[in-house]
């Protein structure tokens, strides 16, 4: 029986170590994503039309929706969606022919993308909340953001490849410091770029800065043979890459 006992613990063990049940925050939610009710539409539709870019210039998560976004993004189907993603994305990858000479490029965004702010949103209502920049950029500050699993997953596999990496982020250049040892402490050792918004583009969307920046990188001779974000900004423009792959996120929007 003890033996027996002792198995069925290394079992629970090494199944709460694999790449699949990594917590990105140790919150976790109460229930399912079943959600509360939002007039003349349910949150699952609601995120629906966030994901496809049929909801647009939002503010706010609906107050009603808070929940079911936290029970979403903490629980497994967040997790689930974006190694859908991340599988996608490398199945692509593996068919390429790459030219050989490092000018084949990868562009990855930061943000709920490479690094995960759960840790800061589930004390801040899942995006329910107005958003509060000094209280972000202090969270930002610390450096402590984890990596998204299933996207350093992707990165590690690129590499492997031989495909360069550029993180493009909407990170005021200020953060350029915080934002490497961050992504070095998380797992992204090595890149070929790290892209930050300089002060030139104040009051510029993100669609022209990251447009702007892309279209930089080929004049340099760079080929952007993909490109991963979790907002429509980051993909949506010109010099978008020869493919584009969307991670959920229905926390924030950014035009």
């Amino acid at each position: 029986m003890a033996l027996l006992q002792l198995f069925f613990l290394s079992t629970i063990i090494l199944l709460s170590t694999c790449h699949g049940t990594h917590q990105i925050h140790l919150l976790r939610p109460q229930s399912g994503g079943a959600g509360h009710p939002v007039p003349g539409i349910s949150c699952l539709s609601w995120r629906l039309g966030v994901e496809t870019n049929n909801i647009v210039k939002w503010i706010t998560v609906p107050q009603t929706c808070e929940a079911y976004v936290g029970n979403y993004m903490l629980g497994q189907q967040y997790r689930k969606d974006s190694k859908a993603v991340a599988d996608e994305a490398l199945a692509y990858a593996k068919t390429l022919q790459l030219a050989g000479d490092g000018k084949d490029i990868w562009v990855f965004d930061i943000d709920e993308t490479s690094l995960s702010n759960l840790p800061y949103f589930a004390h801040h209502g899942f995006g329910a909340k107005p958003y509060n920049p000094r209280l972000f950029n202090q969270w930002v500050g610390k450096g402590k953001g984890p990596a998204l699993p299933e996207s350093l997953y992707l990165y590690k596999k690129l590499v492997s490849l031989g495909i360069k990496i550029v993180f493009l982020t909407g990170r005021s250049v200020d953060k350029k410091s915080i934002t490497s040892t961050n992504l070095k402490n998380a797992g992204y050792r090595k890149w070929e770029k790290l892209i930050l918004k300089a002060s030139s583009y104040t009051g510029k969307t993100a669609v022209m800065y990251k447009s702007n920046e892309r279209a930089k990188l080929e004049k340099k001779g760079y080929r952007i043979i993909g490109n991963i974000g979790d907002q429509w900004s980051d993909l949506l423009g010109t010099n978008n890459g020869n493919r584009t792959f969307k991670l959920p996120d229905p926390m924030y929007y950014i035009n």
